[in-house]
């Protein structure tokens, strides 16, 4: 068995590593490390390859104290800026090794983290005042007045209905992020979910006096998906369309069969959720689909919006491989299409 020499070892690894002499020098680096500081950290202090107080702080500890130390740096790229976790460790009687591993999605996902549940918090807190601040309320002499005592328990009942939306979204979103990985193959009519869609919301749509106009072509072919959340999709879509969008006077769905989508592979089905409304400034689309985002947080929370309809969405959309477009301007309403390959295609 022939040993492997150190620069062949550093080679076949797939993260950036270097190797410093003693006097902390740069001897060697593998080809992810040359490719992320630059062919020229060869020969160059450790310090002056990464110029950052905290790995000459790190460099500090370990040439004190002996053993390994970390730190996090930030790296500016062409497209986003990258974390990097920078291991730096002096072996006694051997070289430095220092050792670099991208940690942004860590990062992201630990902030997204905090993110949601300092959300969830808020949107929580702010009705749980309100019920408490309406029986402390009601616990009083106000309490004896019968108009004074339906009045605070209507919009009690509101509130309370506010938070059981808030809750049954959380669980909806939790449940589709589990089943994430796994690709939905039952045969589903988008028919058939348009329709129960429709009948599902039709209270709605006669509260708000919005025509919906259903415009499907004979013998519309199954896609491969999972039935009850592709009726969340457009229930969640049609919903919106309902809040945001009446002024327009109609809501038009409609399927059409393509031969090809970008990002889908081969045949599709585009369904498309058109509103003639007030629409969002282009700027604010990029971010729709994002948890609690609203562009009118006022308005939304009068209507019961959770924040969560379109994030739900993207997520379902996402696990049965299709794609979600979304086109807006302001008074000209909005268009949601969303693009699911076709059974063969899958």
């Amino acid at each position: 068995m022939h040993a492997l020499s150190v620069p062949t070892l550093l080679h076949a690894l797939p993260d950036p590593v270097l190797l410093a002499d003693g006097d902390g020098y740069v001897t060697e680096a593998n080809p992810p490390a040359l490719e992320l500081l630059g062919a020229g950290a060869l020969g160059l202090h450790l310090r002056a390859v990464f110029r950052q107080p905290e790995i000459t702080a790190a460099l500090d500890r370990v040439a004190r104290d002996g053993g390994a130390a970390e730190a996090d740096i930030l790296f500016s790229g062409e497209n986003a800026d990258a974390r990097w976790r920078v291991t730096l460790h002096w072996p006694e009687g051997g070289p430095w090794v220092v050792s670099l591993r991208d940690v942004s999605e860590i990062v992201a996902a630990e902030a997204q983290r905090r993110d949601f549940v300092a959300n969830v918090s808020h949107e929580l807190r702010s009705p749980l005042t309100v019920l408490a601040g309406f029986i402390e309320t009601l616990q009083g002499t106000a309490g004896a007045d019968p108009d004074t005592r339906a009045e605070f328990l209507d919009i009690m009942a509101q509130e309370c209905a506010r938070m059981t939306g808030l809750v049954a979204d959380l669980l909806s979103l939790s449940r589709v992020e589990n089943a994430q990985r796994i690709r939905p193959r039952d045969p589903v009519s988008i028919a058939a979910v348009l329709h129960a869609t429709i009948a599902a919301l039709r209270p709605q749509i006669e509260a708000t006096g919005v025509r919906v106009e259903l415009d499907l072509p004979e013998d519309l072919p199954e896609v491969p998906g999972d039935h009850d959340q592709l009726v969340q999709v457009f229930h969640n879509l049609l919903e919106n369309a309902l809040k945001y969008g009446p002024s327009g006077g109609r809501v038009a769905i409609g399927c059409t069969q393509l031969s090809g989508f970008a990002g889908v592979g081969g045949a599709a089905l585009r369904v498309r959720v058109q509103d003639w409304g007030e629409g969002v400034d282009p700027v604010f689309i990029p971010r729709l689909t994002e948890r609690f985002f609203r562009v009118d947080k006022a308005r939304s929370r009068e209507s019961g919006g959770t924040g969560l309809g379109l994030a739900i969405v993207k997520h379902i959309v996402a696990r049965h491989r299709g794609r979600m477009v979304i086109r807006s301007q302001p008074g000209e309403g909005a268009c949601f299409d969303v693009v699911l390959p076709l059974a063969h295609a899958v």
